[in-house]
């Protein structure tokens, strides 16, 4: 992994794009050198594949960000409860939390309203402070959209307009004082459902346990 990290930025450099085989061609004989230039996102290097750059083809990848000088001694070394993520962590996390974004609640494939876009989903290391005031790291799902805080959209108004028309006479009257109020008044209910919904999935337990469920 330091190793890797010293390639990336004499080599590729910030804004640089690579692939798989650059990578494996640079580093031949070294198992699994895709996953330890992951592991780099563990210490705050960014970079980016065409899941979040519609520019890349899908075996190109960015070198975004420079993160910690990992290679330093002393710096390459997981913090305290950080989660290794390999592919059977991946797709247990991803079965626990139902196959969808616990942000919101999209699935796999599945178009998002606003696009044609389809989501993908990923895994997102959550900080969870427990009532006893002590802290984890656990894993949640989420698409790509709700992990990097959304791509910049071209909002279609009149698609707003007809999804609005064919809303009941009940739901637009319901609508209509929402809009003319500019805000929403949400349930106290509504609002723990949409807390308790984006919750890792050993914190979704601890909340059904304390409701008796």
């Amino acid at each position: 992994m330091k190793r890797a990290a010293l390639w990336l930025v004499e080599v590729v450099g910030v804004g640089g794009v690579f692939t798989k085989e650059d990578l494996r061609q640079a580093f031949p004989g070294v198992s699994q050198i895709d996953r330890r230039m992951r592991d780099l996102r563990d210490f705050g290097w960014v970079i980016h594949t065409n899941r979040e750059a519609d520019d890349l083809d899908p075996f190109e990848q960015r070198f975004v960000e420079r993160g910690d000088p990992v290679w330093e001694p002393g710096r390459g070394t997981r913090a305290k409860g950080t989660i290794a993520i390999g592919a059977g962590k991946r797709r247990e996390t991803i079965s626990g939390d139902g196959n969808m974004c616990r942000s919101c609640g999209i699935t796999p494939g599945a178009e998002y309203d606003d696009t044609r876009d389809t989501a993908q989903l990923d895994i997102a290391r959550r900080r969870v402070r427990r009532p006893d005031g002590t802290e984890e790291i656990e894993l949640v799902t989420e698409c790509q959209r709700c992990r990097l805080g959304g791509r910049q959209l071209v909002v279609d108004v009149g698609d707003v307009v007809r999804f609005v028309e064919r809303l009941s006479e009940q739901d637009r009257l319901v609508l209509a004082g929402w809009i003319a109020a500019d805000e929403r008044d949400f349930r106290p209910a509504e609002r723990a459902w949409s807390r308790y919904r984006a919750l890792p999935a050993d914190s979704r337990a601890e909340v059904r346990s304390a409701l008796g469920l």
